[in-house]
């Protein structure tokens, strides 16, 4: 018999994860606030349910969490009809592969761990949406070790890469600021090289080849073509998100990150695109 894995939040990145699941031969019990996914989920053979309180009660040992922010999940973990209401819940664990701050995701896990009998780890994912369709995302995780390790067979389902970085659940989130803000500065790096080359009338498609192969490669240099067409009101927006939200670290911690900083102002401006 297929092991029963919750699914909350079937959105751009959480339904193509979802369906990685199903392929795996995982049966995936789903939930969304939009109900106009239903159709499309139970198409791909997933077992769709009403409330987030169903889905806790018939996963076997999980509980993915996909859903947008802090607030979302505090309302699909705790809210009425939420993972803590649900019974026979004791020993399973949830799993927030959302982007929150550190600090949020230690918050969230000790309150799970101290007002009920569920575990919580952190899976934050890099690779975009392209990334969750192909099965190709990386996937850094944190929280208790064993539990992290026992749960590869879901982790390997909907990524190529996997990394722990200890039993502090917000440790994975850190992992993450850090690899946005690293892409983060080499988008804007990227975007003013081409703006002096455009200057002296050097073609862009050349500019970009020499970097593929050349000491200013990157993913970005690599993946342009995609990267150069992110959207403000999507992908731009959440990279400074997660730009502003290392910054904020770094005051907080008092760390000298002035790339990042400038990074976050010049965003929208090096990629040619207007905030919404």
């Amino acid at each position: 018999m297929a092991k029963k894995i919750g699914f909350i939040g079937l959105g751009t990145m959480g339904f193509p994860m979802a369906a990685n699941l199903k392929k795996a031969g995982f049966e995936v019990i789903g939930f969304d606030a939009w109900k106009g996914v239903y159709e499309k989920a139970e198409a791909a053979g997933f077992t769709m349910v009403d409330t987030v309180k169903e889905v806790a009660e018939l996963a076997d040992e999980a509980v993915i969490s996909m859903v947008r922010d802090y607030a979302q999940n505090v309302d699909v973990i705790f809210g009425e009809n939420g993972i803590l209401s649900a019974e026979n819940t004791a020993g399973k664990t949830v799993i927030v592969m959302s982007t929150l701050s550190p600090d949020a995701m230690n918050e969230l896990g000790a309150r799970v761990e101290s007002e009920s009998g569920l575990k919580l780890i952190s899976a934050a994912v890099s690779g975009g949406a392209s990334g969750a369709a192909a099965g190709t995302l990386s996937i850094m995780t944190s929280g208790a070790e064993e539990i992290v390790k026992g749960f590869a067979p879901y982790f390997d389902a909907m990524g190529s890469n996997t990394f722990y970085y200890g039993a502090e659940a917000g440790n994975s989130q850190v992992a993450k600021l850090v690899n946005n803000m690293i892409l983060g500065i080499n988008m804007n790096a990227l975007a003013e090289g081409l703006k002096l080359g455009a200057h002296y009338g050097l073609p862009q498609d050349e500019i970009i080849s020499l970097l593929q192969v050349s000491t200013g490669d990157s993913w970005v240099a690599r993946n342009w073509t995609d990267v150069s067409e992110w959207t403000a009101d999507t992908a731009l927006a959440v990279l400074q998100k997660d730009l502003k939200a290392t910054y904020e670290e770094s005051i907080k911690h008092n760390l000298e990150m002035p790339f990042n900083a400038i990074s976050s102002i010049q965003l929208f401006h090096s990629m040619g695109k207007e905030r919404k």
